[in-house]
């Protein structure tokens, strides 16, 4: 197979053999879940993860758990996102915790935190606050109690699940929540991608991001799940515009891709950078 070529190596403190492994591990590994059928997934999710992460040491989930001012700086950027919804008797749920951090500044605000994730490689567990759980998981369900949780939330998560287990997870975060809870999920979008390794490579999605959506898929996959009322987000505020969002997503579709990422990127169109949405039980 001939070499991959590196299109960009820009905003990465890694040479580009680095970066070049990195992509190779993750294909292989991305690709095996790709292949596996659904009960084989619950299994894999977990080891996938725990294998990219020992053989990529180069990782930059690995290097941020390292670099103490990294995580301080992207916590305080999710915590400037879910400040609004936080009170002192929130249960909250983050789904995809990773190094815990997150839920370690949430802990000081809220009565009980449960941090869910599938891998322990790059988790904090020996200092956890006495009101924090971590829960490991097989990647697709939410292991807690139903009715209970106040406020969900999952960051650069829903891309990484199979498209046939997205729906059930977002059922059964639909579950757990409870009576009025609700659920805000940060994902790449799909316009503007790639967002995984693969995105330094070419133009389509082969590494761990199984499946990057649009606003409107986001929209119509919550709906499916359960959730009586769905709502975008234009940066950090509600957009009410749902049918005005989905027809400019139908106008950047038909534009190609190399051109639609450096049109969204240089007009600074963050709704078409993420997906912010917000689903009421």
């Amino acid at each position: 197979m001939d070499k991959p070529r590196l299109i960009h190596n820009a905003m990465e403190n890694r040479t580009n053999d680095e970066m070049l492994q990195h992509y190779q591990v993750e294909m292989e590994l991305a690709d095996r879940l790709r292949r596996a059928h659904k009960n084989e997934r619950r299994k894999l999710y977990a080891s996938v993860y725990d294998e990219l992460f020992k053989r990529v040491p180069s990782h930059p989930q690995l290097r941020r758990k390292a670099s103490a001012e990294d995580s301080a700086r992207r916590v305080s950027t999710q915590m400037k996102v879910l400040k609004p919804f936080l009170q002192s008797n929130t249960v909250f749920m983050e789904v995809g915790s990773g190094d815990c951090q997150l839920a370690f500044a949430v802990a000081s605000r809220v009565q009980k935190v449960y941090a869910i994730d599938v891998s322990r490689c790059i988790t904090d567990a020996d200092h956890l606050p006495s009101n924090v759980d971590l829960i490991i998981s097989d990647g697709v369900s939410v292991p807690v109690r139903p009715n209970t949780i106040s406020l969900a939330y999952s960051n650069q998560v829903l891309e990484h699940l199979h498209p046939e287990d997205a729906l059930e997870q977002l059922r059964d975060i639909h579950a757990a929540l409870a009576p009025g809870g609700v659920y805000l999920c940060i994902t790449p979008n799909r316009l503007s991608g790639p967002h995984d390794i693969s995105g330094y490579f070419g133009s389509v999605p082969k590494g761990f991001h199984l499946h990057e959506y649009t606003n409107y898929e986001v929209l119509r996959i919550f709906r499916k799940a359960g959730f009586s009322h769905v709502i975008p987000y234009l940066g950090s505020k509600p957009n009410n515009q749902k049918r005005g969002l989905t027809i400019c997503e139908g106008f950047l579709s038909l534009i190609p891709a190399k051109i639609r990422r450096r049109l969204i990127r240089r007009l600074n169109l963050s709704s078409f950078s993420s997906v912010v949405a917000l689903g009421a039980k």
